[in-house]
């Protein structure tokens, strides 16, 4: 059986890893004033954090359309008899269901969605495990066995740098943002059940990424090799240090680096600061 695997923007793979892995990607949009522009297509995340710089009105995002699933599936289905399509969580977004309703509607294909139950490129580890293994000839019902291994060692944390997207976003109140930005709160956010909760409040931005560390110092501590990406908002500087930092430190973890793109960086804000890992 041949398998194509499919995973939608925001797990913001370089394109050299789509090319060279096979992956096939479906984008969500962002929306500027009625100006929708497809994330990783249409706009980059630079453009993107300068245009959400100038616009009074935060900008709306929107997942890729059932049609757009349904032409993807049926080219596809010319050269494949499978497609393993993984997307951001299902609790913050329709994709996965949308993904499920094309594939009902396709012939000639098999369609096996996956939630990932996360975003990023912490997702892009799950389509790049899928690519590998799809091109090694692995049936799909193995692929997916083997990430829902890797689901059970993920982690992911987020801190938002500045409060301001969450309140023009309607996810926090006037005085909340104010009184949150006065005492320096960097709201620790993580995934649970698939949607994106508060973990800890930490009072400053380098004890929140220290208690990051933490965390994935107690799971590295195990020993076993792990890969993991740092994800900044339009900081790609910190980011660098950041893993210069990390990795004499963790000698059993490989690091990445990635951003949030225009999707996620819509809710997060530019300045947001993200670590997650699972293993090999």
């Amino acid at each position: 059986m041949k398998t194509a695997v499919v995973t939608d923007s925001t797990a913001y793979l370089p394109k050299e890893v789509l090319e060279r892995l096979n992956i096939h990607m479906i984008p969500l949009s962002v929306v500027f004033d009625n100006e929708t522009y497809k994330e990783e297509v249409e706009i980059t995340a630079s453009d993107f954090y300068e245009k959400m710089k100038e616009s009074k009105e935060l900008p709306t995002t929107t997942q890729p359309s059932i049609g757009m699933f349904v032409q993807l599936f049926e080219k596809l289905s010319k050269e494949y008899d499978a497609v393993i399509s993984i997307h951001l969580s299902s609790g913050i977004s329709g994709t996965y269901q949308g993904a499920i309703t094309a594939g009902n509607m396709v012939e000639d294909i098999q369609v096996f969605a996956y939630d990932s139950e996360i975003s990023c490129m912490v997702q892009g580890f799950y389509a790049e495990e899928a690519a590998k293994m799809a091109l090694a000839g692995k049936e799909p019902k193995e692929i997916i066995a083997r990430l829902d291994e890797l689901k059970e060692t993920t982690r992911a944390y987020f801190m938002v740098d500045d409060l301001t997207n969450l309140h023009r976003g309607g996810r926090l109140s006037g005085a909340q943002a104010l009184i949150g930005g006065l005492l320096q709160v960097k709201p620790l956010l993580h995934f649970a059940d698939k949607v994106i909760v508060p973990f800890e409040k930490i009072r400053t931005r380098k004890r929140a990424m220290n208690r990051i560390v933490e965390l994935l110092a107690e799971d590295a501590a195990k020993g076993i090799p792990y890969r993991a990406v740092i994800i900044s908002g339009n900081d790609e500087e910190a980011a660098l240090e950041w893993k210069a930092e990390l990795e004499p430190q963790f000698p059993n973890v490989e690091f990445r680096i990635s951003y949030f793109g225009p999707v996620i960086g819509t809710h997060l804000g530019e300045g947001a600061m993200g670590l997650g890992w699972m293993k090999k």
